[in-house]
């Protein structure tokens, strides 16, 4: 399975609107990060997990053309808001787009964006095929196995998805030991550190450091990563030989 970083930063993405900070004015291609997102490639299967505000210009650039399924993790505007961009697929594909979220989600799916789900929606409406996510209940989508991980954004409950040995942890605050347990054996975890301060509903870099020695994986890129962490030339130093800040359009083979 090839992994692809669509996305790294926070729901402002880098740079942010206004600032002048290093990291919002580096020429480092590294620390301009859109909204957090990943493609999932195995063999004909191209899956993408979340669909924020920057998902076109995403699929524009790396070259997707048709897309089998997307796995949300949760009702955020930066993981959801571009739903309504996935109608050229719906097209092309002559078909509703599959998603596969949890009941609290489709609840503010149906709100967002109700005239897709209205009785008679207009001609041009993106359609929908909803899965619901349930806990401890593995799923297939596009030849892909995947095992959803329960954890906490702050108050807000996240779904994680691990896939063999890769899984992808956004949003995260704090994990129970049960959806630890889960991840045993993992070759690759993508996890997300927000900067370095502490923060109510994110975990900072020394707390995702602290979730990655607990599951213990061979090696971890962060993501989900804001302007506050610092340069990419910078930080990426000071982390352990086997963490790795991700950057967008990085390609990890699991």
């Amino acid at each position: 399975m090839k992994v692809t970083i669509l996305g790294s930063g926070t729901s402002q993405g880098v740079p942010v609107i206004g600032c002048g900070c290093l990291v919002c004015t580096s020429a480092d291609p590294r620390d301009a990060r859109l909204r957090v997102s990943i493609l999932l490639q195995a063999g004909a299967g191209c899956v993408v997990v979340d669909a924020g505000p920057d998902f076109r210009q995403q699929m524009l650039r790396a070259g997707v053309t048709t897309l089998d399924a997307i796995l949300l993790t949760h009702e955020h505007n930066d993981h959801i808001i571009g739903l309504d961009d996935v109608r050229p697929f719906i097209f092309s594909q002559q078909r509703a787009m599959h998603l596969f979220c949890s009941a609290q989600v489709e609840g503010e799916l149906r709100q967002r964006f109700a005239y897709a789900f209205a009785d008679s929606p207009y001609p041009g409406a993106p359609t929908f095929q909803l899965s619901e996510l349930v806990a401890n209940t593995p799923f297939e989508v596009a030849g892909m196995a995947v095992v959803p991980i329960q954890y906490w954004h702050g108050t807000l409950p996240v779904t994680g998805f691990r896939i063999g040995g890769f899984a992808y942890l956004t949003d995260i605050k704090t994990i129970p030991d049960e959806e630890v347990a889960k991840l045993a054996g993992l070759n690759t975890l993508v996890i997300s550190a927000l900067h370095h301060e502490p923060h109510h509903s994110h975990a900072n870099l020394t707390e995702a450091l602290a979730i990655i020695a607990r599951i213990a994986p061979q090696r971890a890129y962060l993501t989900h990563i804001s302007h506050r962490m610092g340069l990419h030339t910078e930080v990426e130093p000071t982390l352990p030989p086997n963490i790795h800040l991700a950057y967008d359009g990085l390609e990890i083979e699991d």
